[in-house]
């Protein structure tokens, strides 16, 4: 029988401050039928896309990214905090609730018209996921599509990504 993987995710009041209800998927991935599910799931929706490369994000979509990119053949590409990468990059800035924040991908990372699933483990407000979606076009990739493992519908980041398909695994609102 397969897990209910929403049941494998662990809430947490209160972190990283008050009033936020933190969703942490290190539960699921510990799990070694709920990962396996979760993986086969997120390949399953994208297998007949073509995918070249899967562009995952710093650091849960690492994991998240490794193993999917596994699972459907294609190359893994990182996307990182800034002073991470040891060769030349493009970065990008984006919004945060307070402030800014920047994220930064090798400039050699991508090949003209690299099919890309953008991944990541989760989709909030879509700031993150947003800049991650310019980078892969700055260096000429095409998006196929973005896989999170769980979205927080109510901060409404899919609106910042209204032009690819979305698809979540686990949904919260």
């Amino acid at each position: 029988m397969q897990p209910d993987l929403k049941d494998l995710i662990r809430s947490i009041p209160d972190f990283p401050k008050q009033g936020i209800l933190f969703r942490d998927v290190t539960t699921l991935l510990k799990d070694k039928r709920g990962f396996k599910q979760a993986i086969q799931c997120l390949a399953a929706r994208f297998r007949n896309a073509g995918v070249d490369k899967i562009v995952c994000i710093e650091a849960r979509g690492f994991i998240l990214g490794g193993a999917l990119a596994y699972e459907l053949g294609s190359g893994v590409v990182v996307i990182r905090k800034p002073g991470k990468l040891p060769s030349e990059t493009v970065s990008q800035t984006y919004q945060l609730e307070y402030g800014s924040d920047r994220i930064e991908i090798h400039k050699d990372a991508l090949d003209k018209g690299d099919r890309v699933l953008l991944v990541d483990d989760l989709l909030a407000t879509g700031g993150t996921a947003r800049a991650a979606a310019d980078l892969v076009e700055r260096l000429n990739g095409t998006i196929v599509g973005c896989a999170f493992l769980v979205e927080l519908g109510d901060l409404k980041g899919r609106s910042l990504l209204e032009k690819y398909e979305v698809f979540s695994l686990i949904m919260y609102d």
